[in-house]
């Protein structure tokens, strides 16, 4: 892709000139004739390199050069100048300058320095951009998934972490709705501010009012002093409201007036306060069948479902249990001074066939219990919780007598990617074999599918 040049010159033939000649180097070159014609260029954005006269009617360079460096940083300008004009082009290059050339001027020189000017800009492109990346996955660290299910939403949260719209997060309980939040603060430029959570759910109407938006001393019996409010303390950063389908009407008013306002004013006080908030709010309840049954305003929820997250259950991702139990593992390990270094083929198995209700907050009580409840090194079927246990039982493979050994192999594989859809990671996973030895014996028993 090109580089663009603007060239900012009061004279014709000098802007001109200067234009074919970049030209023919391959660039792309706009032209100006005055200091606020190159700031209206700027303005529209694809410039790479200013190259402007200092002495100009008006607009001079000198203001141009400042209005550069200020609003649009890391866009290199070099300055060209008359004889008389050294010390004013030494003063520029204090004020930001790239560099400076003084007239009548030498083409090729000029064109050493654009060189150098653009890569060195290129190079602070590229720095900048890997530190963004590095710092996006430092931020998301904590979301372990790698399914294709997680991926999508986790490219969905990269794309939208750093806008000023509302973000509602909704999915099943326990699927990490708030993990999904602390992630888009993390990931915006109001990271470095507060991230003030409400579970709206643990809050009687009264006193969930009053945490919103604070309340004046006096507002009410009990108001000894003035209380800020939680919108109030996110000024400037974000605001989580956890489980907002439970909110009352009367409250889902004063919050819709924030939302569309960005002022309330506290309980019992007459001041109207402003607020920069970004809101994020979750829930597990379905807000469209809320809505048509007159449980929660419409035009409340259009305010909040700007964009939406939909966090998928557990069953629908169990590519990510490994992760999840590796996780874990090492967590209560550490937290109970144990070494127990996985589960058995039987407890590996009932982890995959289990539905999973209470999504990964289960899977997390469960490996908590288990690592308590294990005797050795490894978790055993009887170290899961009966829940758990119980539904690996329920699918029981049955081999019939007098089968042989390569045909109980046989159904046993068969039955294990049937119950895994053909996936043949987690089929080989879960019969404790190499993905190659998985595949050398599909072949033997006729079996080969097209899955991964």
């Amino acid at each position: 892709m090109k580089s663009t040049i603007l060239v900012i010159d009061d004279e014709k033939n000098i802007r001109e000139g200067l234009a074919a000649d970049f030209e023919m180097d391959g660039y792309a070159v706009k032209v100006a004739a005055s200091g606020q014609e190159g700031l209206d260029f700027l303005a529209k954005g694809d410039i790479d390199l200013v190259i402007t006269d200092l002495r100009m009617p008006g607009i001079t360079g000198e203001e141009v050069l400042r209005r550069v460096t200020t609003e649009m940083p890391g866009i290199p300008v070099i300055v060209l100048t008359g004889h008389g004009s050294i010390d004013a082009a030494v003063q520029a290059m204090h004020d930001g300058a790239y560099d400076f050339l003084t007239k009548p001027l030498n083409l090729d020189q000029l064109g050493m320095i654009v060189k150098r000017a653009l890569e060195s800009r290129e190079l602070k492109l590229q720095h900048t951009q890997l530190l963004k990346e590095v710092s996006t996955s430092k931020q998301l660290d904590n979301i372990i998934g790698k399914s294709a299910e997680m991926q999508r939403l986790l490219t969905t949260v990269r794309k939208v972490a750093d806008s000023k719209a509302s973000v509602l997060v909704t999915g099943e309980s326990g699927v990490g709705k708030e993990v999904i939040a602390d992630a888009l603060h993390n990931l915006s430029s109001r990271h470095d501010k507060a991230c003030i959570k409400v579970h709206c759910a643990a809050l009687s109407e009264t006193l969930l009012e009053s945490e919103l938006f604070g309340h004046e001393k006096g507002a009410f019996t009990g108001a000894d002093s003035l209380h800020k409010g939680r919108f109030e303390l996110a000024h400037g950063g974000t605001i989580f409201l956890d489980e907002i389908g439970e909110i009352n009407q009367s409250v889902q008013i004063k919050l819709l007036r924030v939302l569309q306002e960005k002022k309330f004013e506290r309980v019992g006080g007459s001041q109207t306060i402003e607020v920069d908030v970004r809101v994020i709010a979750a829930t597990n309840r379905n807000l469209e069948e809320e809505v048509k049954a007159g449980r929660f305003r419409e035009d409340l929820y259009y305010r909040l479902n700007v964009i939406h997250l939909e966090v998928p259950p557990l069953r629908e991702r169990k590519d990510d249990i490994p992760l999840l139990v590796s996780a874990f593992l090492d967590e209560f390990n550490r937290e109970n001074g144990k070494q127990v270094t996985g589960f058995t083929q039987g407890a590996k198995s009932a982890l995959y066939k289990y539905d999973w209700p209470g999504n990964i907050r289960e899977l997390r009580n469960c490996v908590e219990s288990a690592v308590v409840m294990a005797s050795g090194n490894e978790i055993a079927l009887e170290d899961l919780p009966p829940t758990v246990s119980k539904a690996s039982r329920a699918e029981a493979i049955s081999v019939p007598m007098g089968v042989t050994l390569d045909e109980a192999e046989k159904l046993i594989i068969e039955a294990n990617l049937a119950a895994n859809k053909g996936n043949k990671s987690k089929t080989a996973d879960m019969l404790g074999i190499g993905r190659k030895t998985l595949h050398r014996k599909l072949a033997e028993y006729g079996l080969e599918t097209d899955g991964d």
